[in-house]
């Protein structure tokens, strides 16, 4: 017999045990605990099974009803990471292995979007992949241009980010893509994946739009009025995914409080108007090791989301600098800091403090937004210390650069800055906000100290996981493998848990998942 067939009794034994997924495992009381896969090896050692654990497979986590709707083979997604760090070659890559990414289309001038759209529509070649939607309400031409070229390049699916409330523009997609099957039913075309953090917000995803928006877009010949009606009938969201403790936009809630929160809230949606199919609910924030992600499966989520640990994988749009840096993160070197897309609003995002000193600095121009009317109500010795550290050029000069940069982008933005200082001085820190995530890109040695790195504590969970494994390096974190394996150590990690809730205490070094290379083996404990 096979060391799975025989009785295994050391922890590498009891390991390799747990580690045949397809296969059941038997814990003996057996002279102290042994197991086996083996029904018969089990039955003729003579000794009583003290639990068993069911085969689990990785592709069975989560909804199905996810994986059939999305044709993914996982109930798993890459976020969006904005700026293109989700970039064409990271959905691409995911596409190509069966698996759900979103393009990081946020921040991004429409020319930069439409081009990678472009090559991710002729590179996957019908393969499923969804660009991220993010609300910007100080950029409102931004959503309407995203939205504009998602049609045009006929994409299937959107990531909705840092909605306060439905926008015309989300509200647009999602009834454009409705039709009536032959059957009668309703055919969404468009699917949403709505990223939320607050159940208010999340009840404005789960219910049908709002009749006053469809009624003006149906009057602006946007959508058709059959469109308008199918609209009255079916949700906002088929997925509405519980953003916890996240990089980027993110309340930091802990994620059992939240999904259960969001689950509660779907039953009673679902309850109030029946839907034919519920929405469902997936989990994001804080999942960067086998370990919470099936912790998000048992409390329930229909699928999962990573987002910081794809931010250090070889097909991001991220420098190698930054990647680097990011290997090197722990679970505690994260920080809120300013937003460039809601400054004015005190919106917040995390991320890496960790090597750079943006956090800090980004807080700064907060406080002098605050206190200042304008620019030049800023006092003469910390606006030369700002010129000389931060902007490292007079704010006469960024200001004009800001011009040129809205010219192009959002004219409007310029216009009603024009007499009013505030918002003029709101426009002149965002040229640092925005640039600094820019800088972080493109690896520039000159701005390492104002490297703006999104990131949560899951990126340094996920390097304490791959310590002394084949991923610790970052040349050998491909985003599709990073899925694969965060999906076989989820699974391996239900086993485990099976056996404890049946009262069996394993070894330390046999309970946690080691991965090799894209075998889709496990490898043996040290």
């Amino acid at each position: 017999m096979t060391a799975a067939q025989a009785l295994a009794r050391t922890p590498g034994e009891l390991y390799g045990v747990l580690a045949e997924l397809a296969a059941p495992c038997y814990v003996l009381d057996h002279g102290g605990a042994a197991a086996t896969t083996d029904e018969r090896a089990a039955r003729a050692a003579g000794a009583r099974v003290l639990a068993a654990a069911p085969p689990v497979a990785p592709e069975r986590l989560g909804s199905p009803e996810f994986r059939r709707d999305h044709g993914v083979r996982y109930a798993y997604m890459s976020g969006a990471m904005a700026n293109g760090i989700a970039s064409e070659r990271l959905v691409v890559a995911m596409a190509k292995a069966g698996h759900l990414a979103s393009y990081g289309a946020a921040s991004s001038v429409p020319d930069t979007v439409d081009a990678a759209l472009d090559t991710i529509s002729r590179q996957v070649a019908g393969a499923p992949f969804a660009c991220n939607l993010i609300h910007s309400p100080s950029e409102p031409a931004m959503e309407r241009s995203t939205v504009d070229l998602c049609l045009r390049h006929r994409v299937r699916c959107v990531e909705a980010s840092a909605f306060l409330d439905l926008t015309p523009q989300i509200v647009r997609y999602r009834a454009a893509g409705l039709s009536r099957g032959a059957d009668g039913s309703v055919h969404i075309g468009h699917r949403v994946v709505a990223k939320v953090s607050r159940a208010e917000v999340a009840e404005r995803f789960l219910r049908p739009a709002p009749e006053e928006t469809l009624r003006e877009l149906v009057s602006a010949g946007a959508i058709t009025g059959e469109q308008a009606e199918l609209a009255r009938t079916v949700p906002m969201a088929d997925d509405i995914t519980a953003e916890a403790d996240s990089g980027g936009h993110t309340d930091r809630r802990p994620l059992t409080v939240l999904l259960p929160e969001l689950i509660r809230a779907r039953d009673a949606v679902q309850a109030d108007l029946g839907y034919r199919r519920p929405v469902r609910v997936g989990a994001a924030g804080g999942i960067g090791t086998p370990d919470a992600a099936y912790a998000a499966f048992a409390m329930g989520a229909a699928y999962v989301v990573t987002g910081s640990i794809n931010q250090a994988a070889v097909e991001s749009g991220q420098s190698a600098a930054v990647k680097r840096l990011l290997a090197t993160a722990d679970v505690a070197d994260c920080e809120m800091a300013p937003s460039s897309d809601m400054f004015e609003l005190g919106v917040d995002v995390q991320v890496l403090k960790r090597g750079t000193l943006f956090a800090s600095r980004a807080k700064k121009l907060y406080e002098l937004y605050r206190s200042c009317a304008g620019v030049d109500d800023i006092p003469a010795e910390q606006r030369a210390e700002l010129e000389a550290k931060v902007f490292r050029r007079p704010l006469a000069d960024v200001w004009q650069e800001t011009v040129a940069y809205f010219a192009e982008r959002d004219p409007a933005q310029i216009e009603r800055a024009q007499d009013d200082p505030k918002r003029r001085m709101a426009l002149t820190f965002r040229w640092y906000l925005g640039l600094s995530s820019r800088w972080s890109m493109t690896g520039d040695p000159e701005r390492s100290a104002d490297y703006q790195v999104w990131c949560g504590p899951a990126m340094g969970a996920f390097n304490a996981w791959a310590s002394g494994t084949y991923l610790a390096p970052v040349e050998n974190r491909n985003v599709a493998e990073l899925a694969g394996q965060l999906m076989r150590g989820a699974a391996f990690a239900g086993r485990v848990a099976a056996l404890r809730v049946a009262g069996v205490r394993l070894p330390t070094a046999c309970a946690r998942y080691r991965p090799v290379p894209s075998t889709g083996q496990i490898g043996e404990i040290p």
